[in-house]
């Protein structure tokens, strides 16, 4: 074992200086989580600038979601080997030369590169930030140590579509990534200066090279295929069946070699407590229903109901809004019941809410809109902290940190896979929908006639009547979509009642 330049015990921060760190720890939690949804808003731009589909434009977003939820696994591993101090720091400054390279990029090729780099580098991020806030804060202020973080990752995502609206309307899309550059580096240097003496120690321990690889392969496999999926036109091209066999095949000898591994990249043992893989299915169920609606939201928006990206990222952000105001009592209430009730009574609102959503029309108006949302932010607290709760308290301690870490890492693949299914499937809805309607469309020739009466040429009486039809194919794709989601909240819903009642109340300092 090598330790770090100090063998003592680190001193304590005290005064402006903790709160200085505070500060800079918080903001690199910020920028991490800001960036899952600042691209949301932001792919109908990236889509025009690249010369793409809004369907390949979503690349961006999975690529990103998917190299984070890769390197949680290892955080444990790396901050042990590097110290977590320079696991910190070095990740934060790679996050903002990927970042700025991801806004240079020319092509989707590049683009998607930079961002899975960019993922890997934001990973280490989250955790990191909570484990040296928690260090650096004395016991008696753990509280407001925990209020800070968990205030920056609720305020991140509400305000990621709105920057990432307005910096796409009033600038230009790279901007959403540039933006990182200055915050990263600055925090990266002042986070060295406050924090070195904070360094842990170090040991030489090895890596799950082989699960590590495994889990790589099998992922990546399955990500690219439902990505590329319909562009293959799915079963029917040897790419796509070579990738559904990759993924299989190394999913098949992940799970063997991590179940038979001493020291596993990826501890799948804690799957044997009843309560964590009820409360994982679940939040992994949920979240990815959430994610696949909240990316699908702006693109209806901007792409067929004329919003700007501005626009489209304060009707988004509205979801956040109420989160932000109910999760401090939910936070008080899911360590004095059981929170089963409250985490099903909490889907059951997203999914009711999401249902609700799936009658909308072409002519609504913006409040019309962003009300569902905003009322759909008062459930989310409701899911997401008791569930975290009860998950923890259905492991062994000392399983905690990698319990905590399998549930990120599921929680964000799922969101991944949602956003190419959701997309996959909006776009075959909708060409189902309009091979449907064509054959409808003005039967009598009436409309047609109306038009020609109105002053239009019959290219542009035709024109306009194609336009008509795309427009109601999509609200209709759209509205089978939210209906979907909704459904799928209520499995979800119902899927936490798998799990007995807790016997005790956890401590939830290592999930993120």
């Amino acid at each position: 074992m090598s330790s770090s330049p100090s063998s003592t015990a680190p001193q304590p921060l005290q005064g402006n200086t903790l709160w200085l760190a505070a500060l800079v720890l918080a903001a690199a939690n910020f920028v991490a989580v800001l960036d899952t949804t600042i691209a949301n808003v932001s792919v109908p731009n990236i889509a025009g600038g690249l010369a793409i589909s809004s369907s390949q434009g979503t690349y961006v977003i999975t690529s990103y979601a998917v190299a984070e939820a890769i390197t949680v696994p290892l955080t444990g591993w790396l901050a042990a080997r590097l110290g977590t101090v320079r696991l910190f720091i070095g990740s934060m400054v790679l996050f903002g030369l990927f970042s700025l390279l991801c806004g240079m990029a020319g092509s989707l090729e590049t683009l998607v590169l930079f961002r899975v780099l960019q993922g890997l580098a934001g990973g280490p991020l989250m955790p990191m930030s909570q484990t040296l806030l928690l260090r650096i804060f004395p016991k008696e202020k753990t509280g407001a140590a925990i209020g800070l973080w968990s205030m920056t990752t609720l305020i991140a995502p509400i305000m990621g579509p709105i920057l990432g609206g307005v910096l796409c309307d009033q600038v230009s899309w790279p901007w959403i990534f540039w933006i990182n550059v200055p915050i990263t580096m600055l925090c990266g240097y002042a986070g060295w200066q406050l924090l070195k003496s904070q360094e842990s120690l170090r040991e030489k321990i090895r890596v799950d090279a082989v699960g590590l690889g495994l889990l790589v392969v099998w992922v990546a496999a399955l990500q690219i295929m439902l990505d590329e999926g319909k562009n293959l036109d799915w079963f029917n091209s040897v790419e796509i069946i070579a990738l559904a066999v990759t993924a299989a095949v190394g999913f098949a000898a992940f799970l063997i070699w991590e179940m038979t591994e001493r020291n596993p990249v990826v501890n799948l043992r804690v799957f044997r407590h009843r309560g964590y893989w009820a409360s994982v299915l679940t939040i992994s169920l949920a979240f990815g229903s959430f994610f696949g609606a909240t990316v699908l939201t702006p693109q209806w928006l901007q792409s067929y109901m004329g919003y700007t990206a501005t626009e489209a990222g304060h009707a988004t952000a509205m979801s956040g809004i109420l989160a932000v105001l109910v999760a401090p009592l939910v936070a008080q209430l899911s360590t004095r019941v059981d929170p089963r009730p409250l985490v099903f009574m909490g889907v059951m609102w997203l999914g009711g809410v999401t249902l609700y959503r799936s009658f909308s029309t072409t002519d609504m108006g913006f409040w019309q809109v962003a009300l569902p949302l905003l009322f759909q932010g008062v459930g989310m607290p409701f899911f997401f902290v008791p569930l975290t709760g009860l998950a923890m308290a259905s492991v062994e301690p000392q399983e905690m940190a990698a319990a905590a870490g399998l549930m990120s890492f599921m929680r964000t693949l799922s969101g991944a896979f949602a956003t190419s299914l959701v997309t996959t499937a909006w776009d075959d809805k909708a060409s189902y929908n309009h091979a449907d309607l064509v054959g409808n469309l003005d039967s009598t020739g009436s409309t047609l006639r109306t038009l020609r009466d109105s002053g239009l040429s019959i290219d542009a009486a035709t024109a306009q009547l194609g336009q008509m039809l795309q427009s109601q194919s999509i609200m209709l794709a759209t509205n089978q979509i939210f209906w979907l989601t909704g459904l799928s909240f209520v499995v979800a819903a119902c899927a936490i009642w798998l799990a007995p009642r807790p016997t005790r109340v956890a401590d939830t300092s290592q999930a993120h």
